[in-house]
């Protein structure tokens, strides 16, 4: 189950609707909520020049850009490399809690062409495969973050999107929860639910503990994917 993502290339006709729809409703920054001068713009001045990019001096493995203890904490995951542009922190952290918890979906456009815009050429290849949400939440919001990321990303670079992944637990939001309850088993319970060969990107919008990650890498693993590569758009600290 794999299908091919077009961005839509009406760009003219969506910017000038966004121009008339600002009359009624003035834009603000998606990330600090400050007014904006034009429809089309997304994210303030402000907001833009703070954002945390990572630069591509990180470790290969777990994508951060220095160990705790001088010990990579993914030897032993599933997923073979992790990348992220971001950090999670100031306006990016605010970008992934307006479109998680506001609703933001203008959010994903920006967050998915910041991704395809610095993502490293060896990367773009394989399958794009978002992280499944878990059907209550999914229910509560009404729509899939890590999907639409997904398939944005998929899109803007070109890829093919594999929505082949789903989650069957009721384990509670990982804020909630450790490190060492994050990674207990059973706690995230991933199944496959179509074929998958070959690479794979798997998409998230945040790297923290790298649990959920890991075990969706597993479920492609197990299926047939070689190598998994974890691709989020911020990565905690």
């Amino acid at each position: 189950m794999v299908f091919r993502v077009r961005e839509n290339a009406r760009l003219p006709v969506m910017t000038a609707l966004a121009e008339l729809l600002a009359l009624a409703a003035p834009p603000a920054c998606l990330a600090c909520r400050q007014p904006l001068g034009r429809a089309v713009e997304l994210l303030c001045g402000d907001c833009l020049r703070a954002l945390p990019w990572l630069g591509d001096r990180l470790c290969p493995r777990c994508a951060l850009p220095r160990h705790a203890h001088g010990r990579c904490r993914a030897i032993g995951a599933a997923y073979s490399a992790a990348w992220a542009p971001m950090a999670y922190e100031g306006p990016a952290r605010a970008l992934v809690q307006a479109l998680k918890f506001r609703a933001a979906l203008p959010a994903v456009g920006v967050m998915a062409a910041q991704m395809a815009a610095t993502m490293p050429l060896v990367l773009r290849a394989g399958v794009v495969v978002a992280v499944p949400p878990q059907s209550a939440r999914h229910r509560s919001r009404g729509f899939d973050p890590a999907g639409a990321l997904a398939r944005s990303l998929a899109g803007r670079a070109g890829l093919a999107l594999a929505p082949v992944l789903v989650r069957t637990d009721r384990a509670p939001r990982q804020t909630r929860a450790g490190r060492s309850a994050r990674r207990a088993a059973g706690r995230i319970v991933i199944g496959v639910t179509g074929a998958v060969s070959g690479p794979a990107l798997l998409v998230d919008d945040v790297h923290t503990t790298g649990a959920t990650l890991d075990a969706c890498a597993r479920a492609l693993v197990a299926a047939g994917a070689a190598p998994v590569v974890a691709v989020t758009y911020a990565r905690t600290l």
